[in-house]
C-alpha cells in the first residue's frame, strides 16, 4: 500500500441506488392494496408519519402474503449492473463497503445472495411472517431521540468511520438526505441531487456506479484532498451528544 492510499469509506443505499426499482415500494404496491399504499407512501414523502409508522402501516395493507409468490417476484427486481464492478474496484483497493438501507432484510438479502454480493455488509429493517402470513417489521437500528427514519443511516456512518477516513455517500431519495449531509463526497440523482441543489450541498451527480468509480479514483489520486467541512462540523456534533 503506498504513502499516499486514503482511507475511503463507503456508504450505499439499496433501493432505486442499487437496484434499478425501488423493491420495497414496488412490493405493497403489488402485495397490499395499491391506493392505501401510495397514501401512506406520500404520508411519508410530506413527513407527517415516521419511517417506522410508514413501514408498520404499509404491512397492514397485506393479506395472507405469499412468499413463493414475493420470491418470484424477487427475481424480476434487477439490480444496476455496473455495482459489481464497483464492488470489485472497493475489495480491490481496500475501500470498505457498506449497504445503508431503510428497506427490509429478507428482500435485500435474496438478491445480494442471487448476485453473489452477500458479503457486503449490510444495515437493513428486519420483517418476520406469522402463522398468519401476517408481516411484522422490526427496527434494530431506530434512534430513539430521532425516529425520522427507522433504521439511522447516520448512526451507523458515525459508528464506522472516523477523522482519519474519507466518508462517501452514494443515494438517491429522501431517506438518505440526513445521512448524506455526514459525508465528505455525496454522489446524488433524484430527491437526494435537488435536496443537495436546494441546500446548496456540494455533490458529484450520477448515473451508474461506473461514473462513481472513475471520481474515486480521481480523488484517490490527489496529493491533497480536501474533505467538506460542513460533514466534518456535523461528524464532531454527533460524536460530542454520543
Amino acid at each position: 500500500m503506498n504513502s499516499n492510499h486514503k482511507n475511503f469509506k463507503i456508504f450505499v443505499d439499496f433501493d432505486r441506488t442499487i437496484t434499478q426499482k425501488d423493491v420495497g415500494e414496488n412490493m405493497f404496491l403489488t402485495f397490499g392494496d395499491p391506493e392505501k399504499a401510495n397514501e401512506i407512501i406520500q404520508l411519508w414523502l410530506d413527513k407527517k408519519i415516521t419511517s417506522t409508522q410508514t413501514w408498520d402501516l404499509l404491512c397492514k395493507t397485506v393479506e395472507n402474503f405469499n412468499l413463493d409468490e414475493f420470491n418470484r417476484f424477487l427475481d424480476g427486481m434487477k439490480i444496476d449492473e455496473s455495482f459489481h464492478s464497483f464492488a470489485g474496484y472497493c475489495n480491490k483497493n481496500n475501500y470498505e463497503l457498506k449497504i445503508l438501507s431503510d428497506g427490509l432484510d429478507y428482500y435485500i438479502k435474496n438478491i445480494l445472495k442471487r448476485e453473489n454480493l452477500l458479503d457486503i455488509e449490510h444495515f437493513t429493517n428486519k420483517v418476520t411472517f406469522d402463522k398468519n402470513n401476517n408481516l411484522i417489521c422490526e427496527f434494530p437500528y431506530t434512534d430513539e431521540e430521532c425516529k425520522l427514519c427507522a433504521n439511522c443511516k447516520r448512526n451507523h456512518i458515525i459508528s464506522n468511520s472516523s477523522d482519519d477516513d474519507y466518508t462517501v455517500y452514494v443515494g438517491d431519495g429522501w431517506s438518505d438526505t440526513c445521512p448524506a449531509q455526514y459525508c465528505d463526497f455525496i454522489f446524488a440523482k433524484k430527491s437526494l441531487l435537488k435536496f443537495c441543489e436546494q441546500n446548496r450541498i456540494s455533490y458529484f451527480p450520477f448515473e451508474n456506479f461506473n461514473d462513481i468509480t472513475i471520481r474515486i479514483d480521481k480523488l484517490s489520486k490527489k496529493k491533497r484532498l480536501k474533505k467538506r467541512h460542513q460533514a466534518f462540523l456535523k461528524r464532531r456534533e454527533a460524536y460530542m451528544q454520543g
